[in-house]
C-alpha cells in the first residue's frame, strides 16, 4: 500500500472518481488505527507512573503527600526523619501551611531554640574600678552548669511552642534600634502553671525552658546589654512605672511603704534606671519566675537587702494570677526581727528567701571580768545560717551600713579573731578581714557549677544635718540629684570589697549600685517611715528620719530589674559557650 500511495498520480486523468475514494478510504483508517494504539498506551503509562511513583519515593510506612493531595486521603503523614524525600513531598511542604519548623526557614532571624539543653553558666568577677566594665562580662564565663538541667523540657508540643511564638511577637517593640521587653505581664500565653507544681527542685533550670529564650530571641536587646555597663547612668521619669501599684501589696514593711504612711508626692515612684549604653528590658515577673521554676534564690545581708527582697516578692507576687499560692513559708508578716523569711511562689515550685545577717561573719560575746558578757565580732567565723543556704541555686550578698554605725567605726573592744579581742581596730581593716573571711568560706563551700553569686554594693544614705541617730534628714527632697559634682566620693569600703572579690577563686557578679542610688536623694521614707509615732517622735518629727532605706516602689525595684538583666547575660553567654 505504501508504493500504490507514493506512485499514485495527482489530479483524476485517467482514473474514476470511485477508485480513488478507496484509495483514499484505506489510508485514513490506517493512520487512526495507529494513533488510538498510540494514545491508549501513552495514557497507560502516565497513570502507571502516577500512581507507581509516590509510593516508591515516598518515606517508609507513609502515604505519599502527592497522592494524598490528589484523592484528598485523610490518613496520609510524612515522616520527619527521612533522609531522601521525595520531590513531591518538597513540593507539597512548600504548598501547605508554615509550621513552627519551616517558619524558622522562612524566617532566618528567628532563633532556633534547644528546650533540652543548657550550657555552663558564667559568673562575672568584678573589675579593679569602681565600674563593672562590659568588656569583663563579655569575658567573665565560667563552668556552671546546673546539676537540676538534667530534667526535660515541658514544652511538648507545636501548640505551646505557637503560643510562646505569639508571646514574645506581642512582648517586643523596637525603640533605638534596641528591642526590650515590654510591660509587666500577669499571664503567660501558653504556659500553664499548675504543671509544675509539685516538681522536685531542679526538674528545670531556671533558663530550662522555653520561655527565657523566646523572650531573649532578640540579638540586638542580648547584645546590647552584654556591651553595657548596667551602673554608668541616669534616672528618667517613665509613666509607666512603678512595676506594681502603690499600696497594692501588703508584704511590704511599714518602714518602706511610704505611699500608705502618707507620702503626698509620687514622682519617686516613676523613675528608672537608664544606662547610657543600652536599655535595660523591664523586669516581666511571670517571665522571671519561669526562670525560677524548682529554684531557691536567697538574699542574705542586712535591712537593705530585705529592702530589695521585698521589692522582688511584690514585683512577683503581683504577676501571679492566685496570689493565695504565694506565702511566708511559716505565715509571718513582720519580717524586721533578726531571722530567716522564706517565700514560696507555689504553682512554680520555687523559694525567694532572706537571711538577716548584717555583718556576713558572726556577732558574738565573750566574758567581762565582772562576770558581765560583752558583744564582739568574730572577724573569723561565717556567720551562723550559712549551711542552710550555701546549696541555693542564686544568692545575692550585700553587707555595709553596719559598718558605719559608732561601734563598728570606732572598733574599740570591739572586733575578735580567735580569742583575741582589739583594743583597737580600723574599721576598713575589720572589714577586709570580714569580707576575707566570707570570701574564703564561699570558695569552700559553694559550688560554683550549681550556684550562681551576686554581690550587691554599699547604697546611698542622705542625712543632712546628722545621721540616721543625730537628726538627720531629707523630707525635703523630692527631685534626684543632677549635677554629678554632687555625688559623693566612691565608698573606700567597696574599693576593698572589690579587691577581695578579685582574690576569689569562685566568681563572683558585682551588682554595683552606689552610685546610681547616691543619685536619688528624694527616694528615702524620710518622715513618712511610719503611720503611728511615739510620743517622743510626734513632738520632734523632723529629728526621726530614715534617710538610709528605700520607699517601696522605688529604688530597690531597679536593682532588681538589673539583677532580671545579668540573668539574661548569663543566658546569653552559656549560649555562646555551648555553640563554640
Amino acid at each position: 500500500m505504501a508504493d500504490i500511495t507514493k506512485h499514485a498520480p495527482i489530479g483524476f486523468g485517467g482514473r474514476n472518481l470511485i477508485s480513488d475514494f478507496k484509495i483514499h478510504f484505506s489510508l485514513f483508517r490506517t493512520k487512526t488505527t495507529v494513533a488510538i494504539a498510540y494514545g491508549f498506551g501513552f495514557m497507560f503509562v502516565f497513570i502507571a507512573v502516577t500512581i507507581f511513583l509516590p509510593f516508591t519515593l515516598s518515606p517508609p510506612n507513609s502515604s505519599s503527600p502527592c497522592f494524598t493531595s490528589i484523592f484528598a486521603a485523610s490518613t496520609s503523614s510524612t515522616s520527619s526523619s527521612s533522609s531522601s524525600p521525595s520531590f513531591f513531598s518538597y513540593l507539597n511542604a512548600h504548598n501547605s501551611s508554615p509550621t513552627e519548623d519551616n517558619v524558622r526557614s522562612l524566617n532566618p532571624t528567628m532563633r532556633q531554640y534547644n528546650f533540652n539543653k543548657e550550657p555552663p553558666v558564667e559568673v562575672l568577677k568584678p573589675t579593679s574600678t569602681s565600674v563593672l566594665h562590659s568588656e569583663y562580662r563579655n569575658t567573665a564565663i565560667s563552668n556552671f552548669t546546673s546539676e537540676s538541667n538534667k530534667g526535660s523540657s515541658d514544652v511538648k508540643n507545636h501548640t505551646q511552642i505557637a503560643d510562646r511564638l505569639e508571646f514574645l511577637k506581642e512582648n517586643l517593640t523596637q525603640t533605638d534600634k534596641v528591642e526590650y521587653l515590654k510591660t509587666n505581664q500577669s499571664t503567660i500565653g501558653g504556659t500553664n502553671h499548675s504543671n509544675t507544681k509539685g516538681k522536685k527542685n531542679g526538674d528545670r533550670g531556671f533558663t530550662e525552658n522555653g520561655l527565657i529564650k523566646n523572650l531573649t530571641s532578640s540579638d540586638d536587646l542580648i547584645n546590647s546589654l552584654m556591651k553595657c555597663n548596667f551602673y554608668d547612668g541616669n534616672w528618667v521619669k517613665d509613666d509607666s512605672y512603678p512595676l506594681y501599684k502603690p499600696g497594692s501589696c501588703s508584704l511590704i514593711d511599714e518602714q518602706f511603704n511610704c505611699f500608705l504612711n502618707g507620702r503626698p508626692d509620687n514622682d519617686y515612684q516613676r523613675m528608672k534606671w537608664k544606662p547610657k549604653a543600652c536599655t535595660l528590658p523591664r523586669l516581666n515577673g511571670s517571665h522571671m519566675l519561669e526562670m525560677l521554676i524548682g529554684k531557691r534564690l536567697v538574699f542574705v545581708g542586712d535591712s537593705l537587702n530585705r529592702n530589695m527582697w521585698e521589692s522582688l516578692i511584690c514585683i512577683l507576687r503581683n504577676s501571679v494570677k492566685d496570689q493565695s499560692k504565694v506565702y511566708e513559708q511559716q505565715g509571718r508578716h513582720n519580717f524586721r526581727t533578726k531571722a530567716s523569711f522564706s517565700f514560696i511562689f507555689e504553682d512554680y515550685n520555687c523559694t525567694v528567701e532572706f537571711f538577716v545577717t548584717p555583718f556576713l561573719v558572726q556577732e558574738w560575746d565573750v566574758d567581762n571580768k565582772n562576770g558581765t558578757k560583752k558583744e564582739t565580732l568574730r572577724l573569723d567565723i561565717i556567720e551562723r545560717s550559712a549551711d542552710h543556704y550555701k546549696n541555693a541555686d542564686i544568692i545575692v550578698f550585700n553587707t555595709g551600713h553596719w559598718w558605719t554605725h559608732e561601734k563598728t567605726s570606732k572598733g574599740e573592744d570591739y572586733y575578735q579573731e580567735g580569742s583575741h579581742v582589739y583594743k583597737e581596730l580600723n574599721v576598713l581593716e575589720a572589714f577586709r578581714k570580714a569580707l576575707t573571711t566570707w570570701g574564703r568560706w564561699i570558695d569552700a563551700n559553694v559550688n560554683p557549677m550549681k550556684t550562681l553569686l551576686f554581690f550587691r554594693g554599699y547604697s546611698a544614705s542622705h542625712f543632712s544635718g546628722g545621721q540616721w541617730n543625730s537628726g538627720g534628714q531629707c523630707d525635703h527632697e523630692t527631685e534626684p540629684i543632677k549635677n554629678d559634682t554632687y555625688l559623693t566620693p566612691y565608698p573606700p569600703k567597696m574599693t576593698v570589697l572589690e579587691n577581695v572579690l578579685k582574690g576569689m577563686k569562685t566568681r563572683v557578679t558585682y551588682l554595683n549600685v552606689t552610685t546610681m542610688t547616691d543619685y536619688r536623694k528624694d527616694g528615702h521614707p524620710s518622715i513618712y517611715r511610719k503611720q503611728n509615732y511615739s510620743e517622743e517622735e510626734k513632738r520632734s518629727p523632723l529629728s526621726f528620719q530614715d534617710c538610709s532605706h528605700w520607699c517601696l516602689p522605688g529604688v530597690p525595684d531597679a536593682w532588681n530589674e538589673i539583677l532580671y538583666a545579668e540573668l539574661l547575660v548569663n543566658q546569653k553567654q552559656r549560649q555562646k559557650r555551648h555553640q563554640d
